[in-house]
This record gives C-alpha cells, sequence and structure tokens, in this order.
C-alpha cells in the first residue's frame, strides 16, 4: 500500500451515501467546502462498480489532500490505494489490519457507546475512535444514541474521537465544545441541495483549526 496521505487536524469526516451516479461530482463539492476526512460506505455488492469508483475517489482526494477511508472492506482499500479502513464491531482489530495495509494506514474503530472499547482499541493502535449516535440517525434509524458527556469521559484516550449520528451544523457546536476532534456525516453533507456550502458550515465549527492553518 502506498504511504497513506497524513491524518489531518480537526473537521468534517464527510461519509457518502451511494451508489448515485453524481459521487464524483458530490464528493469534490464537499471537499472544495472544507471536509478533513472522507470515508467511502457503499454496502452494495457491485464489486467492479465499488473498485472504479474507490480509485476514483483516491485520486480525488489526493488532489485536495484529504485522505480517503474505505468503509470495513480492507481489500476494497488496498485495491484503490485507500488511505485506511474504518472497522465496526465484527471487523478485525487494528493490529491485524496494519499487518495488511501497512503500518501507516489510517485504521478508525467504531465504539458506538462503549468508552471501554475505545481504550481497547487505542491501545491496539488505532488511529481514531468513534462514538455515536448523538442524535437519532436518518442513516442508521436503529442506532441507540449515547449521552454528550461520552466525548468528555474519552478525553484521555490519546487519539483522535469522531461523533457521529445525525449531526448537522446546527447540532454539532456542542459535540465540538464537548471534545469532538471530527463530526462525521453522511445526510447534512450529501443530502441537501448545495454540499459545498453544507461542508463549509461544519468547517465553520472549528474556526481556531481554519485560522491556524492559514
Amino acid at each position: 500500500m502506498k504511504t497513506p496521505t497524513p491524518q489531518p487536524g480537526r473537521g468534517l469526516y464527510a461519509i457518502t451515501d451511494g451508489p448515485r451516479a453524481d459521487l464524483l461530482d458530490v464528493v469534490a463539492q464537499a471537499l472544495a467546502g472544507g471536509t478533513r476526512l472522507l470515508q467511502y460506505r457503499d454496502l452494495s455488492d457491485d464489486t467492479a462498480r465499488r473498485r472504479a469508483e474507490a480509485t476514483a475517489l483516491a485520486q480525488l482526494c489526493r488532489a485536495y489532500g484529504v485522505p480517503l477511508i474505505i468503509d470495513h472492506d480492507i481489500a476494497l482499500a488496498l485495491a484503490a490505494g485507500a488511505d485506511g479502513v474504518h472497522l465496526g464491531r465484527d471487523d478485525d482489530d487494528p493490529t491485524a489490519v496494519r499487518a495488511v495495509l501497512g503500518e501507516h494506514a489510517i485504521v478508525g474503530v467504531s465504539c458506538y457507546g462503549s468508552l471501554s472499547r475505545a481504550q481497547a482499541a487505542a491501545r491496539a493502535g488505532a488511529s481514531y475512535v468513534s462514538f455515536g449516535a448523538f442524535f437519532p440517525s436518518p442513516t442508521k434509524p436503529q442506532a441507540a444514541c449515547v449521552p454528550l458527556d461520552l466525548l468528555r469521559q474519552s478525553a484521555a484516550l490519546g487519539v483522535p474521537r469522531v461523533a457521529i449520528g445525525g449531526i448537522t451544523p446546527d447540532n454539532g457546536a456542542a459535540l465540538v465544545e464537548a471534545g469532538a476532534d471530527y463530526l462525521a456525516a453522511v445526510t447534512a453533507v450529501f443530502a441537501v441541495p448545495d454540499v459545498r456550502a453544507a461542508a463549509q458550515r461544519f468547517a465553520a465549527l472549528y474556526p481556531s483549526d481554519r485560522e491556524s492553518a492559514r
């Protein structure tokens, strides 16, 4: 696997909602709006299309200096030249994944509402952990909501923390204040008329990071 794009500082973690015909166009808008991490999430079984899309997204993300993360699929991440993968409850641990993708791969782990799972993931070398859902999620309506205080309780983990689940530019400020390094969003980015403007609104929740990058 190639040397990954370095994981950037805090901000919007946009997650795609494919399959969709305009995938590359809307992702380009999200990147132009200030997305800091992009995850390719497509649960279909169209292997050829998924590989073609992931490969094209990897090239597009490199042009913006934004890492591309593949949801769950380690083989696809390797084939597409992505920067890493995001792991769920039933996936391998970060150590096993790095044996395939390389020691510098970005490996994120879903921790739902479990601080102990996040602690174990951090010890195993996770690049970041995610918690959620913090609000009712249109993408995963069955997901249990977790308390905002989980972000404060996890401050000593030593790895970036992603908040996910029903997050919008309007409700995200409280999560940033509680310590979320990234706000992950699907619907609030890719199901709106102006994708770039939505990404910009998320980016505006991290003003100190934008100012320090100047």
